[in-house]
Order: structure tokens, then C-alpha cells, then sequence
């Protein structure tokens, strides 16, 4: 990793800090590499351009401490770091803007995800790629940078007003919707999967479609493997040996995604998985009568235990509690704080 160590080389002679701002690392690293390095030239090809990296840098292993990781470039173009808090996305630059984006590194078998972003890739609601880097061991998925992630958001308010959730709300909506019409079924679906493509904390879109499927034909959308995080999975998941409809499956989670962004905590929650799985089993849970009826209503049609009974991706926009409009609201600071109780929410 000859470019590791003439980024340490250099980190040492110039002085830079391990937390000092991105733009001057690269800014310096640049002027380095640029007199001995030659840059790759890209294929003329469909938007995300896709780039060979023969060298092909091993990312942080999930096993790794962070203060273990060394920065390494990929593609003679970017500059990877460290991974984004509570994402499986790393900070990235590019060498030659100064700009700031993520990376996601998968195996170069993942043929769902990059197949998904390439059916989605134009929506506006969804992280579009800004270049795809072919290894020979890894793919390197390029996004814009985004602005926090709707958990952390919802945590730190402690809870939303039915006012600011609604707007919120009705664009994963539209994200789930536009997947489900495009024969994709997102599985891992959770509130640390919408990040906020503004600074104002207004606009939301789908970080990555990691653990999507793509579905060979998309009216069937029977799944037999378990994935997902144990606080939002169905019911039906936890039947042993049990098929499933991936699109109810993913209803049930945004039933639990919208009663955590109005109430503040899951709406089965236990320190015990076993517990846990027992209640959402059963699929008992309280709604606080604080609520608007419609917008209870709108809870229970999500969170049935038997799937077909659940509203659909196509049905919910029509929904009285999403259909009403409301007037303009801006993001206010809050200092109130959720206690740190995200066990079940972590990849």
C-alpha cells in the first residue's frame, strides 16, 4: 500500500492532525501524488461512470477498531477514511475537487445492489452513485455526502410533532413505493437508512439500497432468508422455514418506522431478542392517546400481524393522515435527548 504510507509520510512532514478538516488533507496528499502518479483515464460509459482500480484497497473490517484504520486511495482519485458513525458508509475525498462524499465497499459479487441503483438511480429520493470504482477484489459504491440520518434526528428531538413527521414521512413513503413498482424489496428497512440530502433537515433520501432485492419477476415477491434489524422485523419473518411477501414485510417496518418518529421508542422493545421476538409475535403494542386518531389509524393498518391485511406501498399515499397538507414548517433546535437506546437499530 505504497500510497498508505506516502499519505503517513506526508501526514507527518506537513503536521496534519488526524481531525483536521478533510479538504486540507486532501489538498496537501494531492500536491504530493500529482507529480508521480498519473491519473486513470475513465471509460466513456452511462452516468455512475465506473473506474478500474487494479491496486484495490481492503477496507475496514467490521472486527477493526477505527483508530486501527489507515486511510488508502482508490483509484488514484479518491482518499478513503474512516466510516461515517453508526453507517456501513466511509468518508471519502476527492483528490482533485476537494469534495466530500461516502463510500460503500462490497464484494464484487453483489450484483443485487449495484443492479438496484442502476433501476433507481434517477429517483429523487434515493442516493444517487456518483461513480462505481471495479476492483479486483471489492466495488467501491460513490455517493454525495449526506447530512445526518433520520434515527439520530429522531433521537436527539426525543420525538417529532405529527406536523414535521408527515412531511417526512410521505417522502419513505414514496421511496418504498417507487421500489416496490420497480420490483425491489428493501428488507433492512429502518430509520438509519433515510439520511438528509440538506443541511435544513428537510429532504430525506434512501442512503443505499444495501440488502435490497431485486426481484425476477416484480408481482412475485416471496423471500425465504431472514434478514433484517430485529426491532423492525415481521412477524411472519420469525415463522421457522416460513416464505414471506418481502413487500408486507416491508409495510410492518415502516409501521415501526412511523411510530418511533411520533412516540420516541419502538413500538416492541426488549434488552432480550428472545423477548423481543415473543412480543412482536404477538403483536401487541400501545398507542399514546396524545396521537391524532388518523394518524393511529394509519400505525395499526401498518403494524397487522397477518401481511395481507397490511396497507400496501400503492395505498398508503392515499391515506387520510398523509393525504392531509399542512402549512410550511422549518426545523427548530431541541435540547431535549433520547436516552442512548439504539441496540436493536445497529447493522
Amino acid at each position: 500500500m505504497q500510497h498508505v504510507q506516502e499519505y503517513s509520510a506526508v501526514s507527518a512532514r506537513l503536521g496534519i492532525d488526524k481531525n483536521a478538516e478533510i479538504g486540507t488533507i486532501a489538498s496537501e496528499i494531492t500536491k504530493k501524488i500529482r507529480t508521480g502518479v498519473s491519473q486513470p483515464r475513465e471509460t466513456e460509459c452511462r452516468v455512475p461512470r465506473v473506474t478500474t482500480d487494479r491496486r484495490d484497497p481492503a477496507p475496514l473490517s467490521p472486527h477493526q477498531s477505527d483508530t486501527n484504520f489507515q486511510p488508502a486511495f482508490v483509484a488514484e482519485k479518491y482518499l478513503l477514511l474512516d466510516q461515517v458513525e453508526g453507517s456501513s458508509l466511509y468518508r471519502c475525498v476527492d483528490i482533485n475537487t476537494k469534495e466530500e462524499l461516502v463510500c460503500k465497499v462490497v464484494s464484487r459479487d453483489c450484483h443485487n445492489l449495484v443492479s438496484a441503483h442502476y433501476r433507481l438511480d434517477s429517483h429523487p429520493r434515493i442516493s444517487s452513485l456518483h461513480e462505481v470504482v471495479l476492483g479486483s477484489r471489492y466495488l467501491y459504491l460513490v455517493f454525495p455526502k449526506a447530512h445526518g440520518d433520520l434515527h439520530s434526528y429522531v433521537r436527539s428531538r426525543k420525538r417529532l410533532r405529527e406536523t414535521e413527521a408527515r412531511k417526512l414521512f410521505r417522502q419513505i413513503a414514496e421511496t418504498v413505493q417507487a421500489c416496490h413498482r420497480n420490483g425491489i424489496v428493501l428488507r433492512d428497512l429502518k430509520l438509519r437508512k433515510f439520511v438528509f440530502a440538506d443541511t435544513q433537515r428537510t429532504e430525506l433520501k434512501l442512503e443505499s439500497l444495501e440488502d435490497a432485492v431485486v426481484l425476477e419477476e416484480p408481482e412475485s415477491d416471496w423471500l425465504h432468508d431472514k434478514r433484517g434489524c430485529p426491532a423492525y422485523v415481521s412477524p411472519e419473518i420469525l415463522k421457522a422455514g416460513a416464505h414471506y411477501s418481502g413487500k408486507a414485510a416491508d409495510m410492518w417496518s415502516l409501521g415501526v418506522i412511523l411510530y418511533t418518529m411520533l412516540v420516541g421508542r419502538y413500538p416492541f422493545n426488549d434488552s432480550e431478542h428472545a423477548s423481543l421476538f415473543a412480543k412482536i409475535s404477538r403483536g401487541y403494542f400501545v398507542i399514546p392517546e396524545c396521537l391524532s386518531s388518523r394518524a393511529r389509524c394509519l400505525i395499526r393498518s401498518l403494524l397487522r400481524r397477518e401481511p395481507s391485511e397490511r396497507i400496501t406501498s400503492e395505498d398508503i399515499m392515499y391515506h387520510p393522515w398523509l393525504a392531509r397538507e399542512d402549512r410550511d414548517w422549518q426545523s427548530r433546535a431541541c435540547d431535549q435527548l433520547v436516552p442512548e437506546c439504539s441496540l436493536y437499530d445497529e447493522d
